[in-house]
């Protein structure tokens, strides 16, 4: 997220907004015409593989999807090594990888614009089509407070940083030894004496839902993280968006989750289907969000 300054981020929530009503009313969007994009995806994915492949298409240009299966870097070739081949074939780089180094190494040697289409650090793109979301439903987002409850994972710190430069307040729940990346909490720190928001971190539920205008969660054991499942569940009871958790925060608040949603433990299934949930529509406007920025750093 800190890639992008908070004036391009609002000029991507700006141009998202536009490319979802052009779309809407089925206006053929030229603006990646002849643009090859590559959607290089080390895990699996549904929203942000399809969203990514969808707008690529909807701005006219072509998308090429890479799994690891169909890469050599399944088979031990340096990042570096494929990303010149990849740098002289393709525009630009969506990639999805374990490793945030990896996105580092893609664009050090590829020489072409790649997004981070998700990471073990961040996950800037979620954080865009979210804050995108809220802004439809709101019309604001500076002032707002978003409660972040869970696992304070790549989605997260990519919410904080989000936040931070917007100006909207931001509380993170976490049990102890799961808190936010100190690199990641000091750069939000840092955006957030120049937007006015206030950043908090605490180990109770309740106390960081208190008057918020957003709920938001994730799942408690994420990609990779396998095999300390046992010793997660037991950590994150109690962490969870329920009916209970709804009534400490505002009347109107908004229910949200990245998905894939594990119901019965980040969040039940009466919340992720009640009326003040808008993981749906969240959902939908991945396409959005990845449109906005795929045409802001493609045709710079």
């Amino acid at each position: 997220m800190s890639d992008i300054s908070t004036d391009e981020f609002t000029l991507i929530l700006d141009r998202t907004k536009q490319i979802k009503e052009e779309i809407s009313r089925r206006r053929k969007l030229e603006t990646l015409e002849n643009a090859v994009v590559g959607l290089l995806f080390e895990k699996p994915s549904t929203r942000t593989s399809a969203g990514f492949e969808v707008a690529t298409l909807r701005l006219g240009g072509t998308p090429l999807y890479f799994s690891a299966h169909d890469l050599q870097l399944g088979r031990g070739e340096p990042v570096k090594d494929t990303a010149r081949v990849l740098g002289s074939d393709l525009d630009g780089i969506v990639a999805r990888v374990f490793l945030h180094g990896t996105l580092i190494d893609l664009a050090q040697y590829s020489g072409l614009p790649v997004i981070n289409g998700l990471s073990d650090l961040e996950h800037p793109t979620q954080a865009i089509s979210d804050f995108f979301t809220i802004w439809e439903i709101k019309q604001e987002l500076k002032g707002l407070k978003l409660a972040y409850i869970g696992d304070s994972d790549n989605v997260c710190n990519s919410l904080i940083l989000a936040a931070s430069m917007i100006g909207m307040n931001f509380s993170v729940a976490c049990p102890a030894g799961y808190e936010p990346d100190e690199k990641i909490l000091k750069a939000a720190h840092n955006f957030s004496q120049r937007s006015g928001a206030m950043l908090t971190v605490t180990h109770t539920p309740a106390e960081a839902a208190s008057a918020s205008d957003i709920l938001y969660t994730d799942v408690w054991v994420s990609m990779g993280e396998e095999s300390d499942s046992e010793k997660r569940m037991e950590a994150f009871a109690g962490f969870q968006i329920n009916t209970d958790l709804l009534k400490v925060a505002r009347q109107d608040a908004l229910v949200m989750h990245c998905l894939p949603a594990h119901r019965g433990l980040e969040i039940t299934d009466d919340v992720i289907e009640g009326k003040q949930s808008i993981v749906w529509q969240q959902a939908a406007n991945k396409i959005f969000g990845a449109a906005g920025v795929l045409e802001f750093f493609l045709t710079k």
